[in-house]
């Protein structure tokens, strides 16, 4: 399955009431949204058909981020929900908005990709979905940060690293996407700064001259799951209702995070 194939799916199955993506070149996978979106490239070249409601913004995503409320476009960032509790008065509360479904195709280095994941994940919450795009490079020419070949997925697949040391809170799935493999993250804690705290850290390690060292399992896809077995895994509809629902944390993670690892085999 080709990655604007998967995308779609996920679009259908995560059942998602907004989309942001960083990334749009051509605008080819901002043409699979149906709902609210925000769209991020400082140089888009958009000549596909756009069929939802779109924030297009032309800027970096470090710059769009550093904005007051950057996801204002997706309801105000914010909407009432109502406490129907026995007891208590059926009063709108407030809800800040987050992102349902989010695709980081921006630069290919590793510390861009790592702070959008950053940046996005402060706006989502535990039923969120992350896909990064190019994290299975076919060889160690394509995971160069010093690009010298036609297809390039740079070093980004190092994120999965960083993701599983520092945050093992999450779930990670590779996914066997044509052609450059993809990188889907669950349970997203807008409070967690542990990739804040030890940025520093990561860079001075992860930050490296070419060539490479690109493990045998991220070349010959080891862990990476075939894309209709995720999209077609029954944990979807649960995460749809929980999140519309607005499940806590506390509540939904935990359920979810075990569906996930049964689906997919991670632990």
């Amino acid at each position: 399955m080709k990655r604007h194939e998967f995308l779609r799916e996920l679009h259908k199955v995560s059942a998602n009431r907004n989309y942001l993506e960083i990334g749009v070149n051509d605008g080819r996978s901002l043409a699979l949204s149906r709902v609210p979106s925000i769209a991020i490239d400082p140089a888009f070249k958009v000549v596909t058909e756009i069929r939802c409601d779109v924030h297009l913004v032309k800027a970096t995503s470090d710059d769009f981020f550093a904005r007051p409320n950057p996801i204002g476009h997706l309801k105000g960032g914010r909407h009432p929900m109502r406490n129907l509790r026995r007891g208590r008065s059926p009063i709108g509360y407030w809800r800040r908005t987050t992102l349902d479904l989010s695709f980081i195709d921006g630069m290919h280095l590793f510390e861009y990709a790592l702070r959008d994941f950053m940046n996005v994940e402060k706006h989502s919450d535990w039923s969120s979905v992350i896909v990064l795009d190019d994290m299975l490079p076919r060889n160690i020419d394509e995971a160069a940060r010093d690009r010298h070949t036609g297809a390039w997925t740079g070093d980004v697949y190092k994120v999965a690293e960083i993701l599983g040391r520092y945050r093992p809170d999450l779930v990670t799935v590779f996914v066997d996407t044509q052609p450059t493999g993809q990188l889907v993250v669950f349970g997203a804690d807008p409070d967690n700064r542990v990739l804040d705290d030890k940025y520093d850290e990561i860079m001075a390690e992860f930050d490296v001259p070419d060539p490479q060292k690109v493990p045998e399992a991220i070349l010959e896809r080891v862990q990476a799951v075939p894309p209709k077995a995720l999209v077609e895994a029954p944990f979807w509809g649960p995460l749809a209702k929980a999140r519309n629902l607005g499940v806590s944390r506390s509540r939904g993670w935990e359920p979810l995070r075990t569906a996930l690892e049964k689906a997919t085999g991670t632990r």
